[in-house]
């Protein structure tokens, strides 16, 4: 099956594909993909300036306080796109390695919505 997929998907561009309960299903391939790679993104994440307020309790009474929070960049966020995967999401993947891998490279969503 593995030569069917590379035969299927050599020099194929980015395809839209299915997540299965068991695997990966691509539009244009009749065989569901059960060993599938997913993209690991690293990325920094920027952290807008907020306030918060709200109450303290404690020991000897409560009262009011506002945090302020200044901006941020926090390098090296791991995004674990794998784990937030579920059956029916549909997925951009694109083949690699002669097409004998596929790789998802991001979850698809109806702007619409």
């Amino acid at each position: 099956m593995g030569k069917g997929v590379a035969k299927s998907l050599a020099g194929v561009p980015a395809e839209m594909g299915t997540i299965t309960a068991s695997g990966l299903k691509l539009d244009s391939f009749k065989h569901e993909i059960q060993d599938y790679l997913v993209a690991g993104w690293t990325v920094t994440l920027g952290m807008p300036a907020y306030s918060l307020s709200g109450t303290i309790n404690t020991g000897s009474g409560s009262g009011t306080a506002t945090f302020s929070v200044p901006a941020k960049d926090i390098e090296g966020v791991q995004v674990d796109m794998a784990a937030g995967l579920q059956t029916g999401d549909r997925v951009l993947t694109i083949p690699v390695n002669g097409g004998n891998d596929v790789v998802v490279l991001c979850r698809v969503v109806d702007n619409c919505a």
